[in-house]
């Protein structure tokens, strides 16, 4: 025994474990790619039903025949049922893919330029003041994946980023108070967007459509959206699918410069900022 282990041992090249590392990298992206989204629980499911199928096999613990039988031939059709079920995050993994965030993660700029503070400053002055007059906001950042087909459903505004401005849009009773204000190029591209809403089930009730909006376009793409809410003044953000709530104005600052400022790594892939998960909030 000791012998045939020392020589599968002499066996193994260079490029079996290059081969190996690249296997256990990529399942560990895939695994950080789907934590702690509906992917997870769907996938432990899908264990479920593997598992079931081999013990109520003939080789199983339990010959259950008819019901192997049933579980074989949903097995049959169930690689399309998890191309409609993992569609989201599909869509999700391959845009990371494209970005190179699987391989390098994102890169990070050196510094904080002078318009990028400008920027973080007017937005978080918005939201406080909309906050404390409990004015409901829904303010979109674009970042890598575009999200044109999203911009095009409001009002074109071009207009640059501004305190006064974001607080005027969402006055109450105006035209575009109920859309979405989208930031392209650190500019107001437009305003009274309409945003995809999220189909995640497990959303407290109480959370009414800019949140469920908010939670949808960061589902769609890696945008980061601010939501205000209009009933308690209460500062969330979405980002990945994940929703993060109780914010304040120097909570939400330092989420914004992280998005730029640089960190220990050159490169690095998910940045997880979460004040308190939604699942929490019930």
């Amino acid at each position: 025994m000791a012998m045939q282990l020392k020589d599968i041992i002499m066996s193994i090249t260079l490029w079996d474990v290059i081969d190996m590392a690249v296997i256990a990298y990529v399942f560990y992206k895939l695994f950080m790619l789907i934590r702690e989204t509906r992917a997870e629980q769907l996938i432990k499911g899908i264990f479920v039903l593997v598992f079931a199928t081999w013990a109520s096999g003939p080789s199983g613990f339990f010959p259950l025949y008819t019901v192997n039988w049933l579980l074989r031939n949903t097995m049959t059709v169930g690689v399309i049922a998890l191309l409609i079920v993992f569609q989201p995050e599909l869509r999700r993994a391959l845009e990371f893919l494209g970005r190179g965030g699987i391989i390098f993660g994102k890169p990070l700029i050196e510094a904080l330029d002078k318009e990028t503070k400008t920027l973080i400053d007017e937005i978080t002055a918005a939201v406080q003041v909309l906050a404390k007059k409990k004015t409901g906001a829904l303010i979109v950042l674009e970042r890598e994946t575009g999200i044109g087909e999203f911009v095009e459903t409001g009002i074109n505004l071009d207009a640059d980023v501004s305190s006064q401005l974001l607080q005027t849009i969402f006055a109450t009773n105006t035209p575009l108070h109920d859309g979405a204000v989208i930031i392209r190029d650190k500019r107001i591209a437009s305003a009274g967007c309409l945003l995809p809403l999220t189909e995640n089930q497990s959303l407290s009730k109480e959370l009414g459509t800019r949140h469920r909006a908010g939670l949808g376009i960061s589902e769609h793409s890696d945008a980061i959206a601010i939501i205000v809410s209009e009933e308690t003044g209460v500062i969330s953000t979405a980002k990945g699918g994940r929703l993060s709530r109780y914010l304040d104005g120097k909570m939400l600052k330092e989420m914004l410069i992280s998005q730029y400022k640089p960190q220990e790594h050159k490169y690095r892939g998910f940045l997880k900022w979460r004040v308190k998960d939604v699942q929490d909030d019930k």
